[in-house]
């Protein structure tokens, strides 16, 4: 194992924490790395190969979805990957069921107040400020690969923890600072390892529909006017997720839902005049959804 840089992330504590859930796993922190997510990929091919936690201060050939680039750096970020054999009944909206996991362990809302942490579907995290404009915290990608006669899941997960700027992007990303200024990496991978386990093992056995309503709670696109890149419709009014995790779009007021599987989303501008109106209102604008690391 690579020797890791300054900072203390104590992988003999998630070890203990998590070995009941996961028996055998192994933890490995490195001050750096190419792609987390490729390297377990290529070690679940190999016979044998059991469930494993890898965390690197530095990717330097990090991957999101789409094939972008998964920007990170030391203490700045927290880029890691979980490696399990996974055989759920269905699939669908088990990256939902991990942002959901990892937003109520960042940001554990009390009863009757409402989250600061929402997710953007179907990867992302993200704050959305006095305007209502969103500013991605993290992102998740989810990849399988078949081992044996099973199938192993890599869940690549990256964190902004402190500010961070990309030249491009209309505004600023937000961070784990904004949520709890004393939250650095390794005490947010102390803090969403075991609920990340517990979800992966949990929807094992009972899929995304268990975690529907708990995820409308946080879901930033509902209500929201949404261009996607499925077929059809490419435009509508955001109307929640099914219980499968599927993405529900009106693409008029009255008219059905369509399901969205799967490709990408962004909030439009609405028209002045209805901005204006909800700005009246004291509700929150919608805004165009900028990108950042994965």
């Amino acid at each position: 194992m690579d020797t890791p840089g300054s900072l203390r992330w104590d992988p003999e504590r998630l070890r203990r924490a998590l070995g009941p859930l996961l028996p055998g796993l192994e933890v490995d922190v490195r001050a750096e790395c190419g792609s987390t997510s490729t390297e377990l990929l290529d070690r679940a091919r190999r016979p044998g190969a059991g469930p494993c936690l890898l965390v690197a201060e530095r990717q330097t050939g990090g991957r999101g979805r789409m094939g972008r680039p998964w920007l990170s750096s030391p203490g700045a970020s927290l880029t890691f990957s979980l490696a399990l054999p996974l055989a759920p009944a269905d699939w669908s909206g088990l990256s939902l069921a991990v942002g959901l996991a990892l937003a109520e362990a960042l940001d554990p809302a009390a009863d009757g107040s409402a989250p600061r942490l929402g997710l953007k579907w179907p990867n992302d995290l993200a704050l959305a400020d006095a305007g209502g404009r969103l500013r991605k915290l993290g992102g998740i990608l989810v990849e399988t690969v078949g081992a044996g006669s099973g199938r192993t899941v890599v869940v690549g997960i990256g964190l902004n923890v402190l500010p961070q700027h990309w030249e491009g992007l209309a505004q600023p990303a937000a961070c784990l600072g904004e949520l709890d200024p004393a939250l650095g990496a390794p005490e947010a991978l102390q803090r969403v390892a075991g609920p990340l386990v517990r979800a992966l093992l949990r929807f094992e056995r009972e899929g995304f529909a268990p975690c529907a309503a708990r995820y409308a709670r946080r879901d930033l696109l509902r209500g929201r006017p949404v261009t996607t890149t499925a077929p059809a419709p490419a435009e509508g009014l955001a109307d929640g997720v099914d219980a499968d995790g599927a993405l529900l779009v009106r693409p008029q007021p009255g008219a059905p839902a369509v399901r969205v599987l799967s490709g990408e989303v962004s909030v439009r501008l609405r028209e002045a005049g209805d901005l204006a109106a909800r700005a009246a209102q004291g509700a929150p604008h919608p805004d165009v959804q900028t990108a950042g690391p994965r």
